[in-house]
């Protein structure tokens, strides 16, 4: 399986942060942004990366995180020169895709805890799968409805009365079907290719399936100057508490054996001294007890 991060977008809501730098790249505690959603990804196994940013960011995403190989990954990079819609992802990305399984993740999406993402990614066979979480103010995203069973019967783009608490965070497993999809889709009165309508019809096929996220986990959105401030308040407790970073694409780079434990410690060499080099290196010194090596 494939992925797609979608680091485009204006910012907007950040202004007057995005002036100088993507939403993606802002802080969220110790790291950048688009550090949380590639390690949940490389955290399920995912090796082969397609960032779709800005042409005036995409420089930038490259001096950060070159071309993965130093992650044990590879990353390229496309264009999104107009706003049009997370729908329009796969179009830009249709020959990084090449009729495989893809996942989809925004890069303002931060998620912590559980294992519920690799499992689906493990599980998927075809058609889509997407998430829901539930949230106290579902009118601000897309909403899925579902009946006494438990099946997915609807789904609406931020609707003003939502039929259910639960909201489809940013990210989305989808089978080869998706780039065809997307390319029948109609932009919405927004002039977007919406990523709800993609899962409509999936919906419509009766393709879908919808995973509810498990009590405990945790997902933000941090698209706004506030949510990008609580995002950060809540990494930095739960980083001071449990004395384990979050975010890291090296740890799990290394826990997948994407990387082996000398290369890790090479890693290393080339960074300043700083807290985060202190993190990874007891991570490698504990990882070498462990393994007696």
């Amino acid at each position: 399986m494939k992925a797609i991060l979608l680091a485009g977008g204006s910012g907007s809501r950040l202004y007057p942060l995005t002036q100088v730098a993507s939403k993606q790249l802002q802080a969220v505690f110790d790291k950048p942004m688009i550090y949380y959603p590639l390690t949940v990804l490389m955290a399920a196994g995912i090796r082969e990366f397609c960032l779709i940013a800005t042409p005036s960011d995409l420089p930038r995403f490259g001096q950060l995180l070159g071309d993965g190989s130093r992650w044990g990954i590879s990353i390229e990079y496309r264009e999104q020169p107009t706003p049009a819609g997370i729908g329009q992802a796969f179009l830009i990305a249709e020959d990084f895709i090449a009729g495989g399984h893809v996942v989809l993740m925004l890069g303002d999406n931060i998620f912590s805890g559980g294992d519920d993402f690799p499992r689906a990614m493990a599980a998927f066979r075809g058609g889509a799968t997407i998430f829901a979480y539930h949230v106290k103010d579902p009118q601000r995203y897309g909403v899925v409805e579902f009946d006494s069973e438990g099946r997915a019967i609807s789904i609406e783009e931020k609707p003003e009365h939502p039929k259910s608490a639960y909201a489809v965070p940013g990210i989305y497993i989808y089978d080869d079907q998706v780039v065809g999809i997307a390319r029948a889709l109609k932009p919405s009165p927004r002039g977007e290719l919406e990523i709800t309508d993609v899962n409509r019809e999936y919906l419509r096929r009766g393709q879908l399936h919808v995973h509810r996220l498990s009590r405990g986990f945790a997902w933000m959105d941090a698209g706004t100057t506030t949510a990008l401030h609580e995002a950060s308040a809540y990494i930095e407790a739960i980083e001071r508490r449990q004395g384990v970073k979050i975010g890291c694409p090296e740890e799990a780079a290394l826990v997948r054996n994407f990387l082996t434990l000398s290369q890790f410690e090479a890693l290393l060499q080339n960074m300043p001294n700083c807290e985060y080099r202190d993190y990874l290196a007891s991570v490698a010194a504990e990882t070498r007890r462990l393994r007696c090596e």
